[in-house]
């Protein structure tokens, strides 16, 4: 299996590149690319990879530039500091957002996604294509399939999620949250009907653990399930409101920046 890296901070190319190659020595990492101009020079003299691991924001404008100006059916793995860019990554062939510093565990975990996908596609191609290997007619998905294919994209997030409640251990479904609140150093799970629990994870762990088609991260003190969502309302300086059809301790409030994101994740 080809990999290839994109990332402009030397150490950290340097440090995913150990991390792959640690998880499966059946990998080959065929370099480390530091910028968009490089990257495009280097599709544009290569075969593409089996897989692309990129950060997004480069030296010399985003990666999401390589991926319009080349034309790319991979797909990607996008490690980066920065979670607004969540939406534009699955539009270019993203098949998992990792944020830094990237864990090894859900480095793993991609991997294995990634894997999954590839063994599906294999056994299931679409139709109107003709398979390279064999030169025949590939068939089509059936509603059965795609089910099937939602199933490995919903295994690698949480579906139940265990917390501690004095000396017991109680497991909560992931479906029942209506969001996830953090302040003063702590981390609460609050499922309906308003009922709080205590978390040992933290923020960035929580929204790696659910699927991002059903949980959003408003900002660093909420995480908010679409369904607890009633609706959202125009705050000050652009920002937006979202009111909730449960009581909240504090205003969930969305930045400008992040706005056009969010209202795009309501959409999807």
């Amino acid at each position: 299996m080809n990999v290839l890296i994109i990332e402009d901070e030397i150490k950290t190319g340097k440090e995913l590149r150990r991390l792959i190659e640690g998880l499966d020595d059946t990998i080959t990492v065929l370099g480390v690319l530091t910028s968009v101009k490089s990257a495009i020079a280097w599709f544009e003299s290569h075969p593409p990879p089996d897989l692309i691991f990129s950060d997004i924001q480069l030296g010399d404008g985003l990666s999401f530039e390589v991926f319009r100006q080349v034309s790319l059916n991979g797909p990607v793995i996008f490690c980066t500091a920065f979670d607004e860019y969540a939406i534009q990554a699955f539009e270019a062939n993203s098949i998992d957002y990792l944020l830094k510093p990237v864990d090894e565990a859900k480095l793993g975990q991609s991997l294995e996604k990634y894997k999954k996908l590839k063994v599906f596609f294999e056994k299931r191609p679409f139709e109107g294509t003709v398979d390279p290997r064999s030169g025949s007619s590939m068939r089509g998905l059936t509603g059965i399939d795609m089910e099937r294919l939602a199933g490995q994209f919903d295994s690698t997030y949480k579906r139940t999620i265990l917390v501690y409640l004095r000396d017991q251990i109680v497991p909560v479904k992931t479906a029942d949250i209506t969001y996830i609140h953090a302040a003063n150093g702590l981390v609460s799970l609050v499922t309906r009907p308003n009922h709080p629990y205590a978390c040992q994870y933290t923020m960035d762990q929580m929204e790696a653990m659910l699927d991002p088609r059903q949980f959003y991260r408003a900002n660093r003190q909420f995480i908010i399930n679409r369904e607890a969502i009633q609706n959202v309302q125009h705050y000050f300086n652009r920002r937006l409101c979202i009111v909730t059809s449960c009581p909240t301790p504090e205003r969930i409030i969305i930045s400008k920046v992040k706005a056009t994101e969010f209202l795009q994740w309501m959409e999807w």
